[in-house]
């Protein structure tokens, strides 16, 4: 098995708590565009949960009928929107996520970040939560092509730390997307969180090779599997991959 090089790690409802926060900005958003308007608001506000995790531009571009323009308004008062209710309410991590992330890098695994939001939500998000220096690189859609579930922000996030391979790439995420993303570009280990938008059944529909209950549980399953290659094997649990 090739060790891991590289870990690509989701933000919101990954690595960064959400509890509920992209469902309020974008009921903001679709008051103040009216995006939303021509579908009944539960069947917006469900397309919005399907695609937890998907490039929010290409999300608004569904609910506005193909309108690009509308999509680009309704994706800005989004961004707005997030950025307003994190300045009310400040960001959280995900509980264990950031000393995950370090104890990652000390053992010579190079972290990403990526998202869905654009960079000015990315970046107000790392600004809160102290993260700036915390990873190699973070990246939004417009960083590397297209949104998921496409590989390319896997691809680009491995271009730019330079891993040899994608099976040197480990992928991990919230939602169905985040998985389809990793496995599109094949990366040798792909897991779903259940802190997040979806649940289980959600996930494994996705085909990960493992569901864990948090992303504070990767270090361990990743050792447990020989994918860490500085990373003890014997005192390493696999018990929280499900």
């Amino acid at each position: 098995m090739t060790a891991i090089e590289l870990v690509v790690l989701d933000m919101a409802g990954t690595t960064v708590r959400d509890d509920g926060v992209v469902e309020r900005a974008f009921q903001r958003a679709a008051e103040r565009t009216g995006v939303a308007d021509r579908m009944p608001w539960e069947q917006s506000l469900q397309y919005v949960r399907d695609t937890m995790g998907q490039s929010k531009i290409e999300v608004f571009t569904h609910l506005a009928g193909g309108d690009r323009v509308a999509a680009e308004r309704a994706t800005a008062a989004f961004e707005a929107a997030y950025d307003e209710i994190i300045a009310e309410h400040g960001a959280e991590e995900i509980p264990g996520a950031r000393a995950a992330i370090e104890q990652l890098r000390n053992d010579g695994v190079q972290v990403a970040l990526t998202t869905g939001f654009a960079p000015v939500t990315r970046d107000a998000l790392l600004e809160a939560l102290g993260w700036r220096d915390l990873v190699d690189v973070a990246l939004s859609p417009v960083d590397a092509g297209r949104g998921r579930p496409h590989p390319d922000l896997v691809l680009a996030a491995l271009l730019r730390t330079g891993a040899s391979s994608v099976q040197a790439v480990a992928v991990v995420g919230d939602t169905a997307s985040d998985v389809l993303t990793g496995r599109r570009a094949g990366a040798g280990f792909v897991a779903g969180v259940l802190t997040g938008a979806h649940d289980e059944a959600a996930l494994l529909g996705a085909q990960p090779d493992a569901v864990l209950r948090s992303v504070a549980d990767l270090r361990s399953v990743l050792a447990a599997r020989g994918l860490l290659a500085a990373a003890p094997l014997a005192s390493e649990s696999a018990s929280a991959a499900r």
